[in-house]
């Protein structure tokens, strides 16, 4: 079975492309830096060749709301176009727990836009809602601060590894389509503000976490469940504090 992996070099996508290999696949990573473009269309089709599964993880260069409208509305209408032109038989995507309800942000709205388009396009299709890595929580802070100090809300959040995220995005490309969503998480929900504490407090970080209702995500207010995942989602194992005490 051959795999083509858009993003495939990123932190997911070289993971997951590993994983795929070595469990006898072939897995082929497919972004700007192996000669394809998704935003120009450039080296799909001959990606594409001979693809039976395509697995979307990547991400906009740009977090701007124009900017990432456009990156994920033309990418994903120039690949759907390619995989119906390839023959590919199941498309699979990583997208984020609470995508629908965090639509006050522009990222969000964007994957919003992307969900809509792979689940109109007739390719069997899987879509991966996982929720915030345990990576994330610096550029959760950058995305926070104020000076020395980082504002976030109490809201909960229930953070996943990126190696469980891409072993759960593998199993999905290997299987039958499910023609909808499954969401993936961590085995612990605590709130955002600790999960940022804890995990600058890890890398040395002086900045400050404050607590703020008001404090935005993404440009989105949360609710206390908006970053959470239903009852039905798939937990990993790895722990964030076992995590981090391997990070030393």
């Amino acid at each position: 079975m051959k795999v083509v992996v858009i993003g495939g070099t990123g932190l997911i996508g070289s993971k997951l492309v590993a994983n795929l290999n070595e469990n006898g696949y072939e897995a082929v990573p497919a972004a700007p830096n192996t000669g394809v473009n998704t935003l120009t269309g450039e080296g799909l089709a001959e990606v594409l060749q001979g693809a039976s599964v395509v697995v979307d993880v990547s991400n906009s260069p740009s977090f701007a709301d124009d900017a990432v409208m456009e990156f994920f509305r033309t990418s994903t209408t120039n690949l759907l176009k390619a995989e119906a032109n390839a023959g590919v038989t199941h498309h699979v995507a990583l997208s984020v727990v609470g995508t629908e309800r965090l639509q006050g942000s522009g990222y969000f709205r964007a994957k919003q836009v992307q969900e809509e388009l792979i689940k109109a396009s007739g390719i069997p299709y899987s879509i991966v809602h996982a929720t915030q890595f345990f990576e994330f929580a610096k550029g959760i802070a950058d995305g926070a601060t104020d000076g020395d100090t980082v504002r976030l809300p109490a809201a909960k959040i229930q953070p996943i590894v990126s190696d469980d995220v891409a072993a759960a995005v593998g199993r999905t490309a290997v299987g039958a389509p499910v023609n909808g969503v499954v969401e993936i998480a961590g085995p612990e929900a605590f709130p955002i503000d600790e999960f940022v504490r804890k995990g600058l407090a890890a890398k040395n970080d002086p900045r400050a976490v404050v607590t703020d209702p008001h404090a935005t995500y993404s440009g989105a207010e949360l609710q206390e469940t908006t970053l959470l995942p239903g009852p039905d989602a798939h937990l990993a194992e790895t722990r964030f504090a076992d995590w981090l005490a391997q990070q030393q």
